[in-house]
């Protein structure tokens, strides 16, 4: 009976210390484990949330979002190049075709070409500078010249009936800043029997006398078939000139 007892007593004691032990084991790999975790989660640096990765410092969308961003901003800058070139171009005057060394020089002219009977017919009048990836954007008239084997798309000139050079760099200007700048002489230019009426208006109401008389003698000379439109009459009423 001794000898029982002394054998449970070496078991209950080596059970003990065996317990101990696979609880430490456990201890050690559940420490190991959270550790391991604390490794592999990473914050990212732009948007702070975490995640799980050991090389990386910015999460995937964020990435992503990064390069789409980048390729906008050159897009503008891009953008933004082509508009100071064409001002700089701009601002030479006409002897800029002198100048084909300049790092601006352009990729597409303008040529003005008025009717053959027309004053502003100019055989040497300078053309406008401009550049490709500007137009095609502004105008879908010249994406279809400029992005097709045409003439101007081959020979980089394009030219514009029946405009003066003045009017075809105003709206070339506006097409690279948005800005137009109208003067009087060119409204006279633009001015035909159809728009006499209301340009009329217009200059009477501001007091451009050049382009006030150009529309009172084009209204003058078509009165049969004006006189038939309602913003005749109602012209008439405020301005009895044109009766």
């Amino acid at each position: 009976m001794q000898r029982n007892q002394h054998w449970r007593r070496r078991f209950s004691s080596d059970s003990d210390v065996d317990f101990g032990e696979d609880e430490d084991e456990e201890e050690e790999d559940g420490e190991e484990g959270s550790s391991a975790a604390r490794r592999m989660r990473m914050k990212c640096l732009s948007c702070k949330e975490e995640y799980v990765d050991r090389r990386a410092g910015t999460c995937r969308e964020c990435y992503e979002e990064a390069g789409e961003t980048e390729e906008e901003l050159k897009r503008e800058i891009d953008d933004l190049k082509s508009k100071v070139n064409f001002l700089r171009l701009l601002c030479t005057g006409p002897n800029f075709v002198t100048r084909p060394n300049t790092s601006c020089f352009s990729d597409v002219v303008l040529v003005a070409s008025g009717p053959p009977d027309s004053a502003n017919l100019q055989c040497n009048s300078p053309s406008i500078p401009a550049h490709r990836a500007v137009l095609t954007s502004r105008s879908p008239v010249f994406r279809a010249m400029l992005e097709n084997e045409m003439e101007e798309s081959l020979t980089g000139t394009i030219k514009i009936s029946d405009v003066s050079y003045d009017a075809l760099r105003a709206f070339v200007n506006y097409l690279y800043t948005a800005e137009a700048c109208l003067d009087e002489h060119m409204a006279c230019d633009l001015l035909n029997w159809e728009n006499s009426l209301p340009y009329y208006a217009f200059a009477h109401q501001h007091g451009a006398k050049s382009l006030l008389d150009a529309a009172l003698s084009l209204i003058m000379d078509n009165m049969e078939k004006l006189s038939k439109r309602e913003e005749y009459m109602e012209l008439v009423e405020k301005d009895p000139r044109v009766w």
